[in-house]
C-alpha cells in the first residue's frame, strides 16, 4: 500500500511523467539534458509547467472552499471564540485566504474594524501568506509531506503565538483611527453552484496573472543555482554548518516580494546544493510572511510601535524555526 502511495505521490505531485516528457522532448531536438545547459532548460521547463499545472488545480478547489467562507461569515465564526481558542481559529482560517500579505490587509482591516481582538486579527494576517494549503501541496510535490506537514505545523503555530503576543501587549490604540470607522457589511448572499464554479475561475485567472512573473523568475534562479553555481560557493555561504545561515536567509528574504510558488524553486535548488532544510525554510518565510511591499502596506494601518512589534515577534519566529529545523533535519 505504502508503495502505491508513494507511487500516486510520484506521479501527480511530482510528474516524474512530465519530468521524463520533457526530457524526451528536449533529447529529440538534440539538446543533451546531462549538460549544464541542457540541465537547465530542463529544470525551467520541468517546473513552471508542473507549477502552473498544480497551481490552477489548486486554487480552484480552495477557491471553491474559500467561496463558503466570505469576510462576513469569516468574521462570524471568529467573533465566537475568545482567548487563545480564538487566535487558533484566525490562523486556521488564514489557510483558506488569498495567497499573499498585501491581498491580506483589506481583511484585517475589516476585521479589526469590526471590533475583532487585535490579536486574533494578527493571527489571522500572519497565517494567510505562510501556510496556505496550496503550499502545503507544492511543499509536498518538491521536498515531501513530513516536510509540508510539519512546515504547516510551525506556521500555525507562529501564527497562533504572535497573535497571541500582540494581544497580550494590549496595542490596539496603536491602530490607525480610521480603521475603526471603516463601514462593515453584514450581508452574506449565498451562492449558486454556478456562482462558485464563476468565483473559482476567475480567482485562478486573477493569482495566475498576478504570480507568473515570480514563478518565471524564481525557476529561473532556481536553474541557475542547480546547474552553474557551485556546490562550495553555496555551502560555503548559507551551508547548515554555518551559524549565520539563517540569519542571512531571513533578512535577505524580507526585501523580496513574491509569493511562496515563486520561491519553491529557488528552495529545491539551495537544497540540493546542500543549504539546510531550516535555513530554506527561514528564506520562504521571510519572503511571504514579511515582504516589503506588505509591510508597506501595513504602515499605512499600524502605528510604528505595533508595527516594530510584529515585525520583532515575526522574524524571531522565523529565526528560532530556522535553527530548530536545521538541528533535526536528520528526522526527515
Amino acid at each position: 500500500m505504502s508503495g502505491f502511495f508513494g507511487w500516486l505521490n510520484d506521479q501527480l505531485l511530482r510528474m516524474e511523467w512530465l519530468s521524463d516528457l520533457v526530457a524526451y522532448l528536449l533529447a529529440a531536438t538534440g539538446l543533451d539534458v546531462a549538460t549544464p545547459i541542457g540541465s537547465s532548460i530542463h529544470f525551467f521547463v520541468y517546473d513552471v509547467i508542473k507549477i502552473f499545472i498544480l497551481l490552477s488545480v489548486l486554487i480552484f478547489a480552495i477557491s471553491w472552499v474559500q467561496s463558503y467562507f466570505p469576510p462576513e461569515r469569516t468574521r462570524r465564526i471568529l467573533g465566537g471564540y475568545s482567548g487563545i481558542g480564538a487566535n487558533i481559529v484566525g490562523a486556521l482560517l488564514g489557510t483558506l485566504t488569498p495567497f499573499c500579505s498585501c491581498s491580506s490587509i483589506p481583511l484585517f482591516i475589516g476585521f479589526t474594524a469590526a471590533g475583532l481582538p487585535l490579536g486574533v486579527t494578527f493571527s489571522f494576517l500572519i497565517s494567510s501568506p505562510l501556510v496556505d494549503l496550496a503550499s502545503m501541496i507544492l511543499i509536498a510535490s518538491i521536498f515531501s509531506w513530513p516536510i509540508a506537514l510539519t512546515y504547516i505545523g510551525v506556521g500555525l503555530v507562529l501564527a497562533v503565538a504572535g497573535g497571541t503576543l500582540i494581544g497580550k501587549a494590549g496595542m490596539e490604540n496603536q491602530v490607525e483611527s480610521f480603521v475603526y470607522t471603516v463601514p462593515v457589511h453584514d450581508g452574506e448572499a449565498a451562492l449558486s453552484r454556478a456562482e462558485r464554479f464563476r468565483y473559482a475561475r476567475d480567482q485562478v485567472t486573477e493569482i495566475i496573472h498576478r504570480v507568473w512573473p515570480y514563478i518565471l523568475v524564481g525557476v529561473g534562479v532556481g536553474a541557475l543555482i542547480h546547474n552553474w553555481i557551485p556546490e562550495t560557493t553555496i555551502t560555503a555561504l548559507l551551508g547548515q554548518d554555518k551559524w549565520w545561515s539563517v540569519l542571512v536567509a531571513t533578512v535577505v528574504g524580507i526585501p523580496m516580494y513574491a509569493d511562496i510558488f515563486g520561491t519553491l524553486p529557488i528552495a529545491e535548488a539551495l537544497v540540493g546544493k546542500g543549504v539546510g532544510l531550516g535555513t530554506v525554510l527561514a528564506f520562504m518565510m521571510a519572503v511571504t510572511a514579511l515582504s516589503l511591499p506588505s509591510i508597506i502596506m501595513l504602515k499605512r494601518v499600524i502605528k510604528m510601535p505595533l508595527l516594530i512589534l510584529f515585525l520583532g515577534i515575526v522574524t524571531t519566529g522565523i529565526i528560532v524555526i530556522g535553527y530548530i529545523f536545521n538541528s533535526i533535519t536528520h528526522l526527515f
